[in-house]
């Protein structure tokens, strides 16, 4: 089949988003579809574009996209109503990642993904058409299906949860360290990962017992994508032991998550998550790659990180600053409950298996 992928946040972000995307169009690809990535572009790519676009995911995902095509689509772009609908009649299947917009699509199947629980009003007439021509609706997390039935007033169809290869973080001759590490976007927007509150609490964790924290240091990892705010997160941790890494590729993260003690998580503190669940935490693959590594996750008890974590991690889900610097002081101090939470940490994360992912993808594809 042909089948194309569109994502507005495309070639812009590199986040879990991105990274679910290329996930399902490498598995078709490999089943022996023909498979593109489609790019918001009223003139077709050059190659010197598609081979610039090619290198940045290929970095951020530290796979190869050789077998991709990448293609120019008016999707987004101010061309007319026509040229969009014929486009899109050119697939087989019409993959599409929304930033909670809609359109009509000639596809022969149309497929959407949800991944922002956005509390939208689509009651109108128009959004309902729009909404009735995907034929299967999905999002990432039961988080983000609870609140997009709510407040779309759909029904969705599958929940298709992120995987982590667990093949990437096998045999690692790197030891754990003395690191607390959290990896996410530098952004304000939405569910911003909340670098800032993150500095703050490690400095109030220093000062709650400097002794415990010898030597300990927090590591930021995330592109920039608002200046301002970056620079505010560095103007904070200045004079601590915290390290900002901005452009690290696959690789690089990998080492850290396996070198890393205690994974962070602040995505929607202070939010209140039934009246602006975007702001939360839509599933968190950062975290879910981090457990696979051995980190023990202290992570806010919000959004799609409790699903991650499900019972057997409870303890490790804060509520509060105090909450979650107990917890993470208790980790420093005791390694019997480090090491036990770490291997629990591991098992669960198996349980988002790539089988698992593939499994439910050629389910929606070839229903």
């Amino acid at each position: 089949m042909k089948i194309a992928f569109y994502s507005p946040y495309l070639p812009k972000h590199t986040g879990g988003g991105e990274k679910y995307l290329f996930d399902c169009a490498k598995i078709l690809k490999e089943e022996g579809h023909e498979v593109y990535m489609a790019i918001s572009s009223l003139k077709p790519l050059s190659e010197s574009e598609i081979q610039a676009i090619r290198k940045k995911y290929e970095d951020f995902l530290n796979y190869s996209l050789a077998e991709i095509n990448f293609i120019a689509s008016p999707l987004f772009t101010e061309a007319n109503f026509l040229q969009k609908i014929f486009w899109t009649a050119k697939f087989d299947v019409l993959y599409y990642q929304t930033d909670g917009s809609l359109f009509f699509s000639l596809a022969n199947k149309n497929i959407l993904h949800i991944q922002i629980p956005l509390p939208l009003d689509k009651s109108s007439y128009l959004e309902k058409l729009k909404l009735a021509s995907w034929q299967i609706k999905n999002t990432n997390s039961e988080f983000t299906k609870k609140y997009v039935e709510k407040f779309w007033q759909t029904k969705i169809d599958y929940v298709h949860q992120p995987y982590v290869d667990q093949q990437e973080f096998a045999n690692s001759s790197q030891s754990k360290q003395k690191i607390i590490l959290s990896v996410g976007r530098f952004f304000c927007q939405l569910h911003s990962k909340r670098q800032d509150v993150l500095v703050k609490f490690f400095k109030d964790l220093m000062s709650l017992d400097s002794k415990s924290l010898k030597d300990w240091q927090l590591v930021l990892l995330g592109k920039k994508e608002d200046e301002e705010f970056a620079k505010e997160v560095k103007s904070l941790s200045q004079k601590l032991p915290i390290k900002i890494i901005h452009n690290a590729k696959r690789d690089e993260l990998i080492k850290l998550y396996q070198q890393a003690t205690v994974y962070w998580h602040a995505s929607g503190f202070e939010v209140d998550e039934k009246v602006n669940p975007e702001k939360a935490e839509h599933f968190g693959i950062s975290t879910l790659e981090a457990m696979a590594a051995g980190a023990v996750p202290v992570v806010i008890n919000k959004g799609g990180q409790k699903e991650i974590l499900g019972r057997v991690l409870l303890e490790c889900l804060w509520n509060d600053e105090d909450d979650c610097l107990a917890k993470t002081l208790e980790l420093i101090k005791n390694k019997a409950t480090r090491e036990k939470l770490a291997q629990l940490a591991q098992q669960r994360s198996q349980l988002f298996s790539k089988e698992k992912f593939k499994k439910i993808l050629l389910e929606m594809v070839n229903r």
